[in-house]
């Protein structure tokens, strides 16, 4: 359950923290048609949304899938420009100009992730080259609904017109919306970028890691930087090229990594974020979770939310054997959901009801992440 960068031979002036604007703007996109990712978001999504001239409302209906589930990679061109060095816009403009130096066919593969969820972390046969690969693509866009099976006949048949439609779209969206927003977020990204460019330089990878996320973690002996995602173990590496880490206003709870085959590796992190200072991972919260669930202990729980008791006088309540109401204790202890204080000769147990009246908010920020 996690993302694996390998970094071997990666040089510390090949590490750029950058803002991008064409990614914010991406972000933007996905919390008015996910406001419920984002409940610290309500008040803009709402602003937005009732200032939206109709027929652009409508347009961004079309190919609401590049942004709806996260956000395409097609928001972060720079990373596929061959030569793994650059970096992203400074403006807007200059970021769909990157997007336009991107091959028809990186385009489309990027811009079919969503819809058919081809290959992403290898090498093979394109929509664009390959008739089978093509076929599949159109079975499964189908499969998701007419409206991705239009957008994905037309991008097959006629990438450049795509290209154009989603250029005109974009530059509508920072006109309509993300202009005036961006002029107010693009300071707190700034400050910081040179926040982690500062930490990188003074405190090395591991510590400036670890104030990007604690869901990022370095493997100094293996050369590998892990990211604690639900998914399967998927890996990339910098390669010859470098790595970027990318700061977003808008994004939490999403921490993202671009880890395309042959783009460069990505960290799309959220800043000013209400997360925990140091929430659990998945495995720890799936640990939590199957402690829970079990009948048995959630009537032990009933009674350790209440009150502190000894295994003895639980065993006694529950009309259960002492070794038994241990055994789902010590689950539960295992889990981090009880605390244990002595009394006398006796060990006191009682619910963390801090750490569970967490749980709902860290599952959401587990699965968003």
């Amino acid at each position: 359950m996690s993302v694996h960068i390998d970094i071997t031979g990666l040089r510390p002036e090949e590490i750029a923290v950058v803002p991008s604007p064409l990614a914010e703007l991406g972000m933007a996109l996905h919390a008015l048609s996910e406001p419920g990712h984002h409940p610290g978001l309500q008040g803009w999504v709402t602003g937005v949304t009732a200032r939206l001239d109709p027929h652009l409302a409508d347009r961004m209906c079309e190919a609401d899938f590049l942004w709806r589930s996260t956000f395409s990679d097609l928001f972060m061109p720079f990373a596929g420009v061959p030569g793994g060095g650059t970096l992203p816009g400074g403006t807007l403009a200059e970021e769909l100009d990157l997007l336009d130096k991107l091959s028809d066919e990186q385009f489309v593969d990027a811009a079919l992730e969503f819809t058919c969820a081809l290959g992403y972390g290898s090498c093979g046969p394109t929509a664009l080259s390959d008739p089978e690969v093509r076929r599949r693509a159109l079975d499964l866009a189908a499969a998701r609904g007419p409206q991705q099976l239009r957008f994905s006949r037309r991008l097959l048949a006629d990438p450049p017109s795509i290209r154009a439609w989603l250029r005109q779209f974009l530059q509508d969206c920072d006109e309509a919306f993300f202009a005036e927003a961006w002029s107010r977020l693009r300071h707190q990204l700034a400050a910081d970028a040179r926040l982690k460019t500062d930490l990188f330089r003074r405190k090395g990878m591991t510590e400036a890691l670890a104030a990007v996320s604690p869901a990022i973690t370095l493997d100094e002996a293996a050369a590998r930087i892990t990211v604690d995602k639900l998914g399967g173990d998927d890996g990339t590496s910098t390669g010859d090229g470098g790595l970027l880490l990318v700061p977003t206003s808008l994004g939490w709870p999403h921490l993202m990594v671009l880890h395309r085959y042959g783009w460069q590796p990505v960290l799309h992190y959220p800043v000013g974020s209400p997360e925990l200072a140091a929430p659990p991972n998945l495995e720890q919260l799936a640990l939590r979770m199957t402690a829970l669930s079990h009948p048995v202990r959630m009537r032990i729980c009933r009674n350790l939310a209440r009150s502190a008791y000894t295994t003895g006088e639980l065993a006694q309540v529950h009309g259960m054997t002492a070794p038994e109401i241990s055994r789902h204790l010590a689950v539960l202890k295992k889990a981090g959901l009880l605390t244990t204080r002595r009394r006398g000769r006796y060990v006191l147990h009682q619910l963390d009801v801090t750490v569970v009246a967490r749980l709902g908010s860290e599952f959401l920020e587990g699965i968003l992440r």
